[in-house]
Formats: C-alpha cells, structure tokens, sequence
C-alpha cells in the first residue's frame, strides 16, 4: 500500500538538493544537481516507481532561469 519512492527537493536558485526513500529497500539516495528540469527528472527516472515528489522552495517559489 505505501511501497512507493517519496522524494524531498529542497530548491534553490543554482542547485536542487535532492533525498528519496524507497520504502521497499529503506535506502535513501542523495543527489545534488543544477535546477534543469531535464536533469531533475531524468535523476528521478531511475528511481523505483511509483514515485511522490514534494519541493521545498522560498517565497518566490519555484522557477527555472530561462522560464
């Protein structure tokens, strides 16, 4: 019922620090990378699925340079 990866994303503007728990395995994988949408997601497609995303971000929210 709650096997899924539950990733955290704490956002900034120049890194995204990343921490997903698999709760089947209990591993917790830790990645820092540039705020790249593609590159988020392409780091969130090799964890095991289903996945849940939350982000943490400052008053402004959450925005890519270039958007």
């Amino acid at each position: 019922m709650f096997e899924r990866t539950f990733i955290g994303l704490d956002v900034h503007a120049k890194t995204i620090v990343a921490c997903a728990l698999d709760t089947a395995t209990g591993e917790v994988i830790r990645a820092k990378m540039n705020p790249d949408p593609v590159a988020v997601l392409a780091w969130i497609q090799t964890l095991a699925a289903p996945v849940q995303v939350v982000y943490e971000a400052g008053p402004p929210g959450m925005a890519y340079p270039g958007s």
